[in-house]
């Protein structure tokens, strides 16, 4: 994909490519710091629906938000794209690009050569990737941290063939600071709900999630336990419509 925004200095149109384009940013694949430094360039175009002030008042406050978020994970050991830039008035936030794969890639061609057997040697390694993507998340949450929005596809693993390589959560967009275990549980139910709407001949596969995610930190199981009461609610509310 090209470039469809007019970029902020100091980058190039030419030296862009985008790579996803959602309703508050656009993501784009170019340099930063030096030509050899790949990096995820992330831009929160002006929404000319908004007052300016407040429009502006917003970008800066979800880019400083997403940055601390990203910096405090960093800083506490927790494999996140590093942050190597910023400017909030001009709406862009430059990060580390995580090479590889997203989870739901890799696991959709996994599904597509084994099916759903789990049971095989080849099974050992997708759930091995389950048991890694548990283990990110609760270190997460072990550090005060909520996505707000994890699915497959906000999961990178760093292999561009098969199952193996480490495993790095992207998009900290919609991320807060929270201890509290129904803030937990709600992003355990989102990926949940993800999964099995993405992966429906794998939903068995996400048990694999949690069972590492519950041995991740102090207080998990009791998260994990939280889960079913958000999953009770959550079915309620479908029934009711």
């Amino acid at each position: 994909m090209s470039t469809i925004h007019i970029p902020p200095s100091p980058f190039n149109p030419s030296d862009l490519t985008l790579i996803t384009q959602g309703a508050e940013a656009l993501v784009y694949k170019t340099t930063f710091l030096t030509p050899s430094t790949p990096t995820a360039l992330k831009i929160r175009p002006p929404k000319t629906y908004r007052h300016a002030s407040l429009d502006a008042r917003l970008t800066r406050a979800r880019i400083l938000a997403e940055a601390r978020v990203l910096v405090r994970c960093a800083r506490e050991g927790v494999r996140v794209p590093a942050v190597l830039g910023a400017d909030w008035e001009k709406g862009w936030l430059a990060l580390e690009w995580i090479a590889g794969r997203t989870v739901r890639h890799a696991l959709d061609g996994w599904l597509k050569a084994h099916g759903d057997d789990v049971g095989s040697s080849e099974g050992l390694e997708v759930k091995g990737l389950m048991g890694r993507m548990g283990k990110a998340i609760a270190q997460l949450h072990g550090v005060g941290v909520v996505h707000g929005d994890l699915t497959t596809s906000n999961v990178m693993v760093e292999s561009e063939e098969g199952l193996e390589g480490d495993v790095v959560v992207i998009d900290f967009g919609l991320a807060v600071m929270s201890v509290q275990e129904e803030d937990r549980a709600v992003d355990l139910y989102v990926l949940e709900r993800a999964f099995v709407s993405t992966h429906p001949q794998a939903e068995g596969l996400f048990g694999e999630v949690l069972r590492v995610y519950a041995d991740g930190y102090k207080g998990a199981k009791g998260v994990v336990k939280k889960l079913d009461e958000v999953r009770q609610r959550g079915r309620k509310k479908s029934m009711l419509g």
